[in-house]
């Protein structure tokens, strides 16, 4: 029997649109990552990062066959100049939106899901800041279970 995919154990499609939410809220309400989206995060940014998320944790491929893989993505952070601070309160909003989300809270799940937070955010820095090298061209990362995958009785 193959181990779910992080998607499928998180709750699917649902589930990341819950923490996504659950973290652009947080983010409004911030006074270091709200500037980044004067206005407010608007609906298009949710759903488009969602899907971002979706196929990254082993869902349809959707960012990819809809907005361009990871070329789109890199764009958007390109000379954002984003901050060691910036990306510190990113991971640390999106595990408590996880929470807020009613995510799995088992060790494994989480592991997973704070590893792919942590390296995620520290290649946005990298990539944010002006004149960085970049990997022009990528696919989207597909992330597992890593070392401990589920535990299942």
């Amino acid at each position: 029997m193959a181990d779910p995919t992080l998607h499928e154990w998180a709750g699917g499609d649902a589930a990341f649109r819950r923490l996504i939410d659950a973290f652009y809220d947080r983010v409004e309400a911030d006074d270091l990552l709200g500037p980044l989206f004067p206005g407010g995060v608007s609906e298009p940014h949710r759903a488009h990062v969602t899907t971002w998320w979706i196929e990254v944790f082993g869902g349809a491929a959707g960012y990819t066959e809809q907005r361009g893989g990871y070329e789109t993505m890199l764009a958007h952070h390109r000379d954002l100049g984003l901050t060691s601070d910036q990306r510190f309160r990113f991971a640390s909003l999106m595990s408590l939106a996880a929470d807020d989300a009613g995510l799995p809270s088992d060790p494994e799940f989480r592991a997973a899901f704070v590893g792919y937070v942590e390296w995620g955010t520290r290649l946005a820095l990298a990539n944010s800041q002006p004149g960085a090298e970049l990997v022009e061209h990528a696919p989207v990362p597909r992330w597992g279970w890593g070392v401990a995958p589920p535990y299942q009785p």
